[in-house]
């Protein structure tokens, strides 16, 4: 009797298999003709397509492959011996503006500076980039156009993984954007504030478009691309959180690294000051300047705004500047006298290199101090 039952049970289970087999065929071939059909669809419609754009005139050595277009698909090719049509004009479909957060962009990023870097690595890695450092997105219509400044002496080490990074980055966010390298001459105190004040005018004097300026240092790389270089509502501070700060904001009126104004807002503040020789305090009187204006600085999310500083030791000649807090104090007597309005300095060199601009300018050394008696 246990046999028995034992037999039956084997044999619906055998049945029940069967069946479920059965059942998987049948929904296979459902699916595989479905795809075949689409497959079929597709090739057929991209080689309609296809034979609607071929002409007798197709360049294979143009970029990506392209040909020119004469006409709407579909259109006949004009043979060896037409003349182009008068009375008939080709539109070409216009491009919409780029999208407020490009869909290319990739999020958190690996930076490491352990890989040896040289400038024709970033060259071949970068080949869209027109001569000067400049770059426009050729799918879109960019919402802005942008001067990077950088102010500079004895950091090529620096700037080529600046370049090595930002290049990519900045071509993800669809920005149409210079970049500009402000090279201190000579060896006197260096001046930050004062370099990106000139660099403000000769990027204007290159491309007057430009209405977005981004004040970069050369160590700092974001971590993150959707930490967007464009300018905001408000003057905008990037650099939120650095590695060397524990990827925290070292206090609430911090506007160091890397920051943004448009060119009104720059106006508005009377640009930065001319008078902070040396290392530090600059950054604070900016921070001033945009609050003594009504304005309020604007910040990415922590997480996002994380940067990665390149190690090294303290530049000669940017010690630093035992007069700064007294001049933190007094931004409000004197950010209308100092500052873009009051600023003098001499054109050494403009020099156009593949992946940036090098303005070399003479900015002059700070001012004798008085002896204490």
């Amino acid at each position: 009797m246990t046999r028995l039952l034992l037999g039956v049970t084997l044999e619906r289970i055998c049945k029940a298999v069967l069946l479920l087999c059965l059942l998987h065929f049948v929904i296979i071939m459902i699916l595989y003709f479905d795809v075949y059909a689409q497959h079929l669809d597709f090739f057929s419609r991209f080689n309609a397509r296809n034979a609607s754009r071929t002409h007798p005139f197709s360049n294979s050595s143009r970029p990506n492959g392209t040909v020119p277009s004469y006409g709407p698909a579909g259109a006949e090719a004009p043979s060896p011996s037409a003349k182009p049509s008068t009375n008939h004009s080709t539109t070409e479909k216009p491009l919409q503006p780029c999208q407020e957060t490009p869909p290319g962009l990739v999020g958190r990023l690996l930076i490491e500076f352990s890989s040896p870097m040289s400038m024709e690595r970033v060259q071949r890695e970068n080949p869209d980039v027109r001569l000067g450092g400049k770059y426009t997105p050729t799918d879109c219509l960019p919402r802005q156009k942008v001067a990077i400044l950088i102010p500079f002496r004895h950091r090529e080490h620096h700037l080529k993984y600046w370049l090595h990074y930002l290049h990519p980055i900045l071509r993800r966010q669809k920005v149409a954007y210079g970049i500009y390298i402000i090279n201190q001459f000579g060896e006197d105190t260096f001046n930050r504030a004062k370099l990106l004040n000139v660099g403000f005018l000769e990027a204007l004097k290159d491309d007057e478009e430009y209405d977005c300026f981004i004040f970069s240092d050369v160590d700092l790389i974001p971590m993150d691309d959707r930490n967007l270089y464009r300018c905001y509502e408000q003057p905008r501070h990037f650099a939120v959180g650095m590695d060397k700060f524990g990827f925290r904001l070292p206090y609430a009126g911090y506007f160091g690294g890397v920051s943004g104004l448009s060119k009104s807002q720059f106006l508005k503040i009377n640009g930065f000051p001319n008078e902070y020789w040396g290392w530090g305090g600059e950054d604070d009187d900016i921070f001033n300047r945009i609050s003594l204006n009504g304005m309020k600085v604007s910040r990415p999310d922590i997480r996002i705004g994380r940067y990665r500083m390149i190690k090294h030791e303290r530049d000669k000649h940017n010690e630093p500047n035992p007069q700064r807090f007294t001049k933190i104090q007094n931004t409000k007597m004197t950010m209308k006298r100092d500052g873009i309005s009051s600023l003098q300095y001499r054109l050494v060199e403009v020099s156009r290199q593949p992946m940036y601009t090098n303005i070399t300018v003479e900015i002059g050394r700070p001012p004798p101090r008085l002896a204490r008696g």
